[in-house]
C-alpha cells in the first residue's frame, strides 16, 4: 500500500514538472512568437517607410528642377532665390517650407544655377524604434539656352477640335512671328473666306482642317510645334488675405497701385492707370467703351481661371511688362500649378479697340481666347493660350525679344 500510494506520489509530481513545462515552452513561443512579429512589422514597416521617402524624393527632385528652370531666366540671386521658392512651393505641397535652413543656392560662373534642397519625410512605423523621419535632400542644376530665333509668337495648345477659327475679316500680318497650333483634332483649324494670316510659319501639328477660302501663309501641316516654354517657369505670387481695391468707380481719372484688385469695375470711360508692379486681378475687372488703360512697367496675374480683365469696345491699352524684377518681361499669366484649376478651361474675351499697345508674355494656358474688332494693334509678344478665335481684327505681331523670363521662349535645359 505505501508503495502504491509512494508511486501515486511520485508520478503527481511527475505530471506536475510536465505541466510546467509545458507551459514554459508555450510561454517562450508565445514571447518568441511576438518578437517575431514585432520584427515582421517593423521590416515591412521600415520597407513602407522608405518606399514613400523614396516616393517624396521624386517630387522634391522633379519640384526642384522646375525651381532652377525659372531660376536661371531671371537675373540677380535675390530674383533668383525668389522665383525658386515660389517654384517648388507650387509643385511641391508641404505647408510651411523653411527655404532659409534648407535651399541652398549657388550662381556659377558659366551663368547656370545649381540648387540643394534638404528635407525630412516624416516615418509611420519606424518611429517605434525612435526613427521619426527621413533625410532627404536633392541637387539640381540649370542653365539658359539662347536659340539664333526666336520662338514662336503664339501657341494654341488645345488639341479637341477647331482649336484655331479665323472669321471672316481677320488679319494677322508678321514678317518674324510664327504661329504654332498643337491640335490633331479633325478638324484642327478652320479658316472663313476674307480672312489673311500672313505669317513667318503657320504650323500644325495635326494634318485635317478646313479652309472655306482666305489668305494662309507659310502653312505646314504634321509638322514639329514647340511646347509650352513657361510651363512651370513663371514665378506665381502669394495671393494677399485683404484686396487693395474692391467695387467700383466713377472718377473720370483712377490709379491703381499694385495689388489685389477684387471685383473691380470703372464706370463711364475713364484713363485708368496702373502704376507699375505686380497687379492681381481677382474675380472681373470690367473697363467700360471708350476708356483709356495705361499700364507700363505693370504684370497683370489671374490666380484662377474664373479671374479676369475684361475690356469692353472702342478702348485704347497700353500694357509693356516690367523690364526689371521677379516678373520681368511677363504683361499677363494664370496660375498654373494647381492641377484642379487646370482642369478648366475658360473664355477670355479681348474686345473691340481703338488701338492697342501690347508687350510681353501673356501666359494663359487655360483660356480661349476670342479677339474680336480689333483694330491698330501692334504687339510685341509671346502668347500661350488653349484655344484662340479670330474674329475681325487686323493685328500686326511681332516677335518679344524682352531680356529676363522671356528667355524661356530661346530655352533652359537641366545640367544636372
Amino acid at each position: 500500500m505505501k508503495a502504491f500510494i509512494s508511486g501515486r506520489r511520485i508520478r503527481g509530481k511527475d505530471n506536475s514538472v510536465s505541466a510546467c513545462l509545458a507551459r514554459d515552452e508555450e510561454g517562450a513561443f508565445l514571447i518568441a512568437a511576438a518578437v517575431g512579429m514585432f520584427v515582421l512589422l517593423i521590416a515591412v514597416g521600415t520597407a513602407i517607410d522608405f518606399a514613400l521617402a523614396l516616393n517624396e524624393r521624386a517630387k522634391m527632385q522633379q519640384a526642384l528642377d522646375a525651381a532652377v528652370l525659372a531660376a536661371v531666366q531671371v537675373s540677380g540671386i535675390e530674383n533668383q532665390r525668389e522665383a525658386a521658392e515660389h517654384i517648388f512651393q507650387a509643385n511641391f505641397d508641404a505647408g510651411g517650407i523653411d527655404f532659409d535652413s534648407n535651399l541652398t543656392l549657388t550662381a556659377n560662373a558659366d551663368k547656370s544655377v545649381t540648387a540643394i534642397m534638404r528635407f525630412h519625410s516624416e516615418t509611420a512605423f519606424v518611429g517605434l524604434i525612435g526613427i521619426d523621419s527621413v533625410p532627404l535632400s536633392v541637387k539640381a542644376s540649370a542653365i539658359a539656352v539662347a536659340t539664333s530665333t526666336p520662338g514662336p509668337c503664339i501657341i494654341a495648345l488645345g488639341s479637341t477640335g477647331q482649336d484655331v477659327l479665323i472669321n471672316s475679316g481677320a488679319s494677322v500680318t508678321s514678317t518674324g512671328c510664327s504661329f504654332h497650333v498643337h491640335s490633331t483634332a479633325n478638324p484642327a483649324f478652320i479658316m472663313n473666306s476674307g480672312s489673311t494670316i500672313a505669317l513667318a510659319d503657320f504650323c500644325v501639328k495635326g494634318t485635317n482642317y478646313i479652309k472655306n477660302g482666305g489668305t494662309l501663309n507659310n502653312m505646314h501641316t504634321g509638322c514639329s510645334v514647340q511646347a509650352d516654354p513657361y510651363a512651370g517657369a513663371l514665378p506665381e505670387p502669394t495671393v494677399p488675405a485683404t484686396c487693395t481695391t474692391s467695387g467700383y468707380f466713377n472718377d473720370s481719372a483712377v490709379t491703381l497701385e499694385p495689388g489685389l484688385h477684387c471685383g473691380t469695375g470703372f464706370n463711364g470711360s475713364p484713363t485708368i492707370t496702373f502704376k507699375p508692379g505686380l497687379h492681381i486681378i481677382k474675380g472681373t475687372m470690367i473697363i467700360n467703351s471708350g476708356a483709356t488703360v495705361i499700364a507700363n512697367g505693370v504684370t497683370f496675374y489671374f490666380p484662377d481661371v474664373w479671374s479676369e480683365l475684361r475690356a469692353n469696345g472702342a478702348l485704347k491699352f497700353t500694357g509693356i511688362a516690367p523690364t526689371t524684377g521677379t516678373y520681368k518681361g511677363i504683361l499677363m499669366f494664370e496660375k498654373t500649378s494647381d492641377p484642379s484649376n487646370n482642369a478648366y478651361k475658360s473664355q477670355y474675351i479681348f474686345n473691340g479697340s481703338n488701338g492697342e499697345t501690347l508687350e510681353g508674355i501673356i501666359h494663359l494656358p487655360n483660356r480661349n481666347v476670342t479677339y474680336n474688332s480689333t483694330t491698330n494693334v501692334t504687339a510685341k509678344i509671346s502668347l500661350v493660350v488653349n484655344q484662340m478665335i479670330l474674329n475681325s481684327s487686323n493685328w500686326k505681331v511681332e516677335p518679344y525679344t524682352g531680356a529676363g523670363v522671356s528667355s524661356a521662349a530661346k530655352g533652359a535645359r537641366l545640367t544636372e
